[in-house]
């Protein structure tokens, strides 16, 4: 019971039923029409036909006078043709014609009337209704002429009840797949009903089911099936995120825990010295790991696009340029710029400094020339009419191919770069920033070395 009254209240059960009404009325209208006409032009035929008899029969009187009419109306009512006649004097008394006795509708004033009367069949008597006209002649006779109406009543009669038949089986048939559908219907949507119950209880894995079939239901399961793909990524990139963070945060809190209480333990002020200015590093580092995170999160939200402008990327590599050549130069390294003159994008200036920044200083900890150990680091910037490229390129080591789709991920240091210092957010921040941008981050070989690839749209969607 509880089912089908969910049934009876689903939007498929009303749009169904709207429709149902809607086909029965057209349905009605159209067989009512069909109806009307034909009853309509079947009397007018009758009619017509009738009324030529009665004026060629009062012709008759006219010219051949009584004899000659209550011959043509003997000679009439021979045929079995449908036709009714019936003659009568002045009291009534029948003189021509197959009708018995006056009808009771051929009384007072001249005019059509419709009336049952006896008919002689091979299966016996039966009774018909004949539709006619009366009028009265001179001398206070009566001309009763008329026509058998029984199998155009029987044909009305016939369309009426197909007119009920078909409004029925319209109704019957249009609540029955009006159950059908909405049942369907409900059995899916329950379904993900109890799919969305089984993710809010803590089951990330659950998808909401596809039936194949294409149809809205299944591109609106597609689509939350992918909301769900993500929130299960991020969430899980949630669970690592604060893994690592309290992994890589314990070292550095164990070791300023164990400066404090060396500092503290001895009575020589240099040493209290070194150990505060070792805290003072550490905190330095985890200050700049959780700026790095905040970064991150912020360029993933898309906040930080209320703050787009016009960025002159051109200028901006310069300004890089400025900054690492002395740096560079001091590692007996080199670095060289190649840029096309009015290279312009529209982006966060400030967030593509920062990955720029991560990209160089990642060349100088670990993208060093293995052989000389020195820098050598490649700026380039360039467009099309479609896209801006930058790329970040160097001499060094390179990154395995395999090892490429994880690099970008939160805390990810690869084996043999952990000797050298960092907390391995550099790249995560720079896919952050291509993510806030719509572009496309690609890892390369340099051949030697790597080149980390960035291609930004010019219209951001």
């Amino acid at each position: 019971m509880m089912v089908s009254l969910k049934v009876l209240k689903t939007s498929s059960f009303r749009l169904a039923a709207i429709y149902l009404t809607v086909f029965a009325i057209s349905i009605g209208a159209v067989l009512s029409y069909v109806y009307w006409n034909t009853v309509v032009l079947l009397q007018e035929q009758t009619d017509d036909t009738i009324g030529a008899e009665v004026q060629g029969l009062a012709e008759q009187y006219r010219q051949r006078g009584l004899s000659g009419l209550i011959e043509v109306i003997k000679s009439r009512s021979k045929e079995n043709n449908g036709s009714v006649y019936l003659f009568t004097n002045f009291v009534g008394r029948r003189m021509a014609g197959n009708l018995n006795s006056l009808p009771v509708g051929a009384v007072g004033d001249e005019g059509w009337f419709e009336f049952p009367y006896g008919v002689r069949t091979l299966s016996g008597r039966e009774q018909h209704v004949a539709r006619a006209y009366h009028l009265e002649l001179a001398g206070g006779f009566t001309l009763v002429v008329g026509r058998d109406v029984e199998e155009r009543l029987r044909l009305a009669e016939l369309i009426r009840t197909a007119l009920y038949w078909a409004l029925g089986l319209a109704a019957v048939f249009g609540v029955s797949g009006s159950l059908l559908l909405s049942r369907n219907f409900l059995a899916r949507i329950d379904s993900i009903s109890a799919t969305s119950r089984t993710i809010m209880a803590g089951d990330l894995t659950g998808r909401m089911p596809v039936s194949g079939t294409g149809d809205e239901l299944d591109r609106l399961a597609l689509s939350l099936n992918d909301m769900l793909d993500q929130i299960e990524r991020l969430m899980s990139g949630m669970k690592e995120v604060s893994s690592n963070v309290a992994h890589d945060l314990r070292t550095p809190l164990t070791r300023m825990r164990s400066r404090v209480e060396a500092a503290l333990r001895s009575d020589t002020p240099k040493d209290q010295r070194a150990a505060l200015e070792s805290t003072l590093s550490e905190t330095d580092q985890l200050l700049a790991t959780f700026n790095a995170l905040l970064s991150i999160a912020k360029a993933e939200s898309g906040q930080a696009r209320a703050g787009f402008i016009e960025v002159d990327v051109v200028e901006l590599i310069a300004e890089m340029a400025d900054l690492y050549e002395p740096i560079i130069e001091d590692l007996s390294g080199t670095l060289s710029v190649h840029t096309d003159p009015g290279t312009k994008l529209r982006a966060d200036r400030q967030l593509l400094a920062q990955m720029l920044t991560n990209l160089i200083d990642n060349v100088l900890k670990y993208g060093l020339d293995p052989k000389t150990g020195e820098p050598h680091v490649e700026l380039f910037a360039g467009q099309t009419a479609d896209e801006v490229t930058i790329y970040v390129a160097d001499k060094g080591p390179g990154i395995e191919e395999s090892d490429r789709p994880r690099v970008t991920e939160r805390f990810v240091r690869l084996e043999k770069s952990r000797s050298a210092s960092g907390n391995g957010l550099g790249l995560s921040l720079v896919k952050g920033v291509m993510k806030l941008h719509n572009g496309t981050l690609d890892l390369q070989d340099n051949n030697p070395g790597l080149k980390v690839l960035m291609r930004f749209k010019k219209t951001l969607s």
